[in-house]
């Protein structure tokens, strides 16, 4: 390599410009296009219907694209749920799904997502949210059930229903939360009269005032949109005249439309058995899942036998008075009820899946699920991200790499697209992201409450080496020196992906030294797609990757970093920007470079991640601003710790690295030692 030597303007000296230290650098074939600044061709322009239109101009244009890859790896995503149902059973496979209530509280919805999230990687058919008629259910709050539901399906992609109940609505009410779910993506209802607020049902003047008339409503008004569920209760409905007229009505409900049932809890199989053979009788033949409620403490138990008005047996009274106190005793024996229940049913062949009332808890429903084998762990991913599950994404199959530790955040700001690219990202002048303002939304800010970011991040922060030990610990899993595992950064609020475990002490040494990675990923060429670790799409495929580095790092090392990339101009790609949108770059003309790909039997070849020039400078706000509103923040505004975060958010460098040369070993790790080994030589005189 060329003796090269940084010229690092002494302190206090205002630097040169990035393109200057190009130049000094001998780099000739980078490019700085006038439309990579920020200038009106990056702002969101009205496209028609007011949206940002990707179609376009943009990203899914297919001017110049030579063909179009298969539009959406797995074409089960467009069936409806009861089709899933059918096929599940006529392949004799049993599935589970999961019941969730409102919060009281925007902390509380935070904490929910994350359950969605992490409940979500068990494989549930699907999720339903319970109606909350005290908690204005149908409105754009953050805990109301409408905004819970329609973000489960569109930031965590899961199937959700969204229960609606009669109580306190009228027609009018209820058919605009109807089409309000429609429009959010939401396509299943479970259709309930819904407890009365007092002691008793109170009929509501333009209402309805059975299950029955709000099944009838739906199809009257909204047809076969909607896949519609009805409550069934094993031991009769506590207000009906007696089991067999209860029979009756379910019945009705049924054949006004409703598509299978979901029983309330019960505690003995008999129970249900007996149950599914009377509706047998009198001809419901739509599937009919048990409802399981793993007990999991006393006060829990008391409150819902309360509003089920159900009977506890005397066999489970005996075993939980003596230790009313002990809710983890309670948990313990409720989980092995639980399983108990659930195999005896699953052993009789004629349950078809299991409804779990979780309580918004994790623990119980889980372990239940992995007792039965039901719980499916690290399932293999359709793509390599997250997929959101409102119809109007159905076809999306690309998506810009850098996004890929914040799924909600890309969906959060590509929300008004009206369509999204299928097999190729095309070639973009101006996509139109939405901006990202509300960095208080719940599923956009960090899980962790302000003081275990504290805890984690730094209660005080002292140096530039001192972020440079977060990023260190975050990686490496061990404790800080506050004993505390960083377990999330502003830009990755998940667990570490298991593929850094491949070049994990690459990435160890880099972040030491002030290489502060955001998102990697090692090269692959040619693993089975069922590969546990870097495997996607479906059976019987390869799937391929460019080594990719992005990360921070100061106007030091990227002055050394342009001289090495010389070396390299031929094999590595990358993209350099400051804060302020100063960007070079070597893409050849803004095109964007696909480093993620799949071939799979039957199908053309899918390309779901790529580098994209002009999307980078959407992101580019994104990654500096997480500076300042997720770290800075948390210390007061003329702190030391507040102003070295500034300090980073003003002064380093966004840069993104991609080694397009697959097959051979990564040599990005190579040009993070020479960009070093080049620092760290002596100045000549």
């Amino acid at each position: 390599m060329d003796q090269l030597v940084p010229e690092v303007p002494p302190a206090g000296h205002s630097c040169s410009s990035l393109g200057i230290w190009a130049l000094k650098a001998g780099i000739v074939s980078l490019s700085v296009p006038p439309s990579i600044s920020r200038n009106a061709a990056m702002v969101n322009e009205p496209r028609g219907n007011g949206g940002p239109n990707p179609r376009s101009e943009g990203i899914g244009s297919s001017k110049g694209i030579s063909g179009c890859s298969s539009p959406g790896l797995d074409p089960k995503r467009h069936e409806r749920l009861r089709e899933k149902m059918k096929r599940r059973m006529e392949s004799g496979d049993k599935w589970f799904s999961l019941e969730f209530f409102p919060p009281r509280n925007t902390q509380g919805a935070g904490s929910l997502i994350s359950e969605f999230d992490q409940m979500g990687a068990g494989g549930p058919l699907f999720i339903d949210v319970t109606w909350r008629p005290t908690g204005d259910p149908g409105s754009d709050k953050e805990t109301s059930s409408m905004t819970i539901a329609s973000t489960a399906v569109h930031y965590c992609g899961l199937e959700t229903m969204l229960h609606m109940t009669c109580c306190c609505q009228s027609q009018e009410e209820i058919t605009g939360h109807l089409r309000k779910a429609k429009q959010l993506g939401l396509k299943n209802i479970l259709a309930l009269r819904g407890d009365p607020l007092g002691d008793h049902w109170e009929e509501e003047e333009g209402g309805f005032h059975y299950a029955v008339d709000l099944v009838k409503h739906i199809r009257k008004e909204f047809g076969d949109y909607f896949d519609i569920c009805v409550a069934g209760y094993p031991a009769g409905h506590p207000d009906a005249e007696s089991f067999a007229a209860d029979l009756k009505y379910l019945k009705e409900k049924v054949l006004a439309g409703a598509d299978f049932i979901i029983t309330q809890l019960f505690f003995e199989a008999d129970t249900f058995f007996r149950f599914l053979k009377a509706c047998s009788e009198i001809g419901i033949t739509c599937p009919i899942l048990p409802g399981i409620f793993p007990i999991q403490g006393y006060h829990s138990l008391q409150q819902l036998v309360k509003l089920s008005k159900l009977e506890v047996p005397q066999r489970i009274k005996d075993v939980i008075e003596p230790i009313k106190g002990d809710d983890e005793a309670i948990c313990n024996y409720g989980i092995e009820l639980a399983v108990g229940l659930c195999r005896e049913l699953l052993a009789s062949g004629l349950v078809p899946g299991l409804h779990f009332y979780t309580l918004n808890r994790r623990m119980a429903t889980t372990e239940v699920l992995k007792r039965l084998g039901m719980w499916a762990e690290g399932p293999r991913r359709p793509l390599p991200w997250a997929v959101s599950a409102h119809p109007k994404r159905w076809e999306e199959s690309v998506r810009p790499i850098f996004w890929a530790s914040r799924p909600k955040s890309y969906i959060y700001r590509t929300q008004e697209w009206d369509e999204f690219p299928s097999g190729r990202w095309g070639s973009s002048s101006s996509p139109a992201f939405g901006e990202l303002k509300d960095y208080h939304l719940f599923y956009l800010r960090s899980k962790a409450p302000r003081g275990q970011l504290l805890k984690m991040w730094g209660e005080e922060l002292t140096s530039e080496e001192s972020v440079f030990d977060v990023f260190v610990h975050y990686l490496s899993g061990e404790p800080n020196q506050n004993g505390c595992r960083v377990t999330c950064l502003p830009w990755n609020d998940e667990p570490l992906a298991a593929e850094t475990s491949l070049m994990k002490e690459e990435l160890l040494r880099a972040n030491r030294r002030g290489i502060l990675t955001i998102n990697s990923q090692p090269n692959v060429n040619g693993k089975p797609s069922s590969d546990p670790v870097v495997g996607w799409g479906p059976s019987g495929g390869y799937v391929f990757q460019k080594a990719y580095l992005e990360f921070f790092t100061s106007r030091k090392t990227v002055e050394a970093l342009l001289q090495v990339l010389k070396k390299y101009e031929s094999r590595v790609t990358y993209h350099i920007v400051d804060v302020k949108g100063e960007n070079i770059t070597n893409a050849p003309e803004l095109q964007p470079n696909a480093v993620t790909w799949g071939i799979f039997p039957g199908r053309e070849i899918i390309q779901p991640t790529v580098v994209d020039p002009v999307s980078f400078m959407f992101w580019k706000d994104e990654a500096f601003t997480l500076w300042a509103e997720q770290w800075g923040k948390l210390y007061d505004e003329e702190s030391p710790s507040r102003m070295i975060i500034q300090d980073i958010h003003d002064n380093y460098f966004l840069i993104n690295l991609v080694d397009n040369e697959f097959p051979l070993d990564n040599c990005l790790w190579q040009v993070v030692e020479d960009t070093f080994e080049l620092l760290n030589r002596p100045t000549s005189q």
